[in-house]
């Protein structure tokens, strides 16, 4: 991130279709639950307009639907569109506030140690709950002709245009004329939309294998003892984050009702100060870089079995507490459930302030950024400016970028001409 979870009865319902989303932390596809309101079920492959058109709503964009009319959509089945799980946005807009705050907190960890151990603590498990989400509403994905469509412009075109201008941004706010425009190389955060693209299309293989869950680390760990595999497409975060991926493929809805158990939420309470206290003891003795997952052991100045091991290590300890975020994250509606479909947002502009706030000085020239109150006062502006990026009027300013309509670029399929013609026959 930074240059630096079927209710258990009788009857077992099948699972609900996934689409499509850019961030790959769909919303309006969860699954029915004890907790979550019971509507009937949309067709498979269908989209719906949620309430309020977060990641990018139409291109699939986490938490989001297609547009009414569109292939597949309810406007054009009829059907009765499915209501969003309350938990999936609530861990989608937590998560990315954790995002925005250690992005805040990067600044300070050279001379706090609290602030170390609180970044260390969050980067083990931010973007793993992120990267599992993502992979549990991708159960569905196949190369049906409006899934890839969904898929170019939720998170191919979004990456091209942020690519594009996050490179011109560092050009003038960094005084770095010379940067290039490399689509090959991913600046910051749109290694991201990379990253997804690249997992989704893997989709239909990871459901084939017998032990997709393994196989993924197994390539995490080769990757992580690798160092040719060089930085185009950013893949060594790419193979390195992939077994979240495959783990939320495999996940089932009643995995999550485990985690949200009132004695997991209590044992996640020692699990977090354990996980702080460890952090504390480790930040002066090992690099926050192992967390990035962007470079191999070797290119960290470690011998390649420290690869093997940490990769493991890490992979354990972002599982477990991934756990423990779960388990806190609220079931029912919130006052910022509705922000959890925009988090792609969120995510994509809240890069600008970050980077900036480097590139003119700002921890540099303020002092008092460094003490522990100015610390807690950078923690809330990060977490106010995220929540403000992710409200619906910087949707409607930014979903040219996010969620273009492209439909000039593809050629109109079956099902939506045989659609028009029996609207213009009745």
């Amino acid at each position: 991130m930074t240059n630096s979870v079927q209710p258990h009865g009788r009857h077992r319902a099948p699972l609900p279709p996934a689409h499509v989303p850019a961030d790959g932390v769909p919303g309006p596809r969860a699954p029915q639950s004890t907790m979550a309101a019971t509507v009937p079920h949309a067709p498979a492959g269908t989209t719906a307009r949620p309430a309020f058109p977060g990641h990018p709503a139409s291109t699939g964009h986490p938490g989001s639907t297609g547009r009414p009319g569109t292939t597949g959509g309810p406007a054009a089945t009829g059907q009765p569109a499915k209501q969003r799980d309350s938990f999936f946005d609530n861990a989608k807009y937590l998560a990315i506030v954790l995002v925005a705050m250690a992005h805040a907190w990067e600044p300070l960890t050279d001379g706090s140690r609290a602030a170390e151990a609180l970044y260390m603590t969050v980067y083990t498990f931010h973007m793993p709950a992120f990267i599992l989400i993502s992979g549990y509403f991708s159960r569905s994905f196949d190369m049906r002709s409006d899934r890839l469509k969904r898929l170019v412009t939720g998170i191919a075109v979004p990456y091209v245009i942020f690519e594009v201008a996050y490179t011109f941004f560092k050009r003038y706010a960094d005084d770095d004329p010379t940067q290039p425009i490399s689509l090959l190389d991913p600046w910051y955060l749109t290694w991201f939309l990379v990253a997804l693209f690249v997992w989704r299309l893997t989709t239909p293989l990871w459901k084939l294998v017998r032990w997709p869950v393994p196989l993924s680390l197994a390539i995490a760990v080769l990757a992580s003892i690798s160092p040719d595999i060089g930085d185009d497409l950013d893949l060594q975060r790419v193979l390195q984050f992939l077994p979240f991926f495959v783990l939320g493929l495999c996940m089932k809805p009643e995995y999550f009702q485990l985690v949200r158990r009132r004695e997991v939420r209590l044992l996640s309470i020692p699990i977090f100060a354990s996980a702080l206290l460890l952090a504390y003891w480790a930040g002066p003795r090992m690099t926050s870089a192992w967390f990035y997952r962007r470079d191999s052991a070797q290119e960290l100045g470690a011998p390649w079995w420290a690869g093997v091991v940490m990769t493991l290590a890490l992979f354990g300890c972002s599982a477990i507490l991934t756990a423990c975020f779960f388990a806190w994250v609220p079931r029912r509606k919130m006052w910022f459930t509705v922000l959890g479909a925009g988090t792609l947002y969120g995510y994509l502009l809240h890069g600008f302030l970050a980077k900036g706030s480097r590139f003119w000085g700002w921890f540099e020239d303020y002092e008092w950024m460094h003490k522990p109150a100015g610390e807690i006062v950078v923690s809330l502006v990060a977490a106010a400016v995220v929540t403000l990026l992710c409200t619906p009027p910087v949707q409607r300013m930014f979903r040219f970028a996010m969620e273009p309509k492209m439909e000039w670029a593809f050629k109109r399929d079956a099902a939506a001409l045989a659609r028009e013609r029996s609207k213009s026959s009745s």
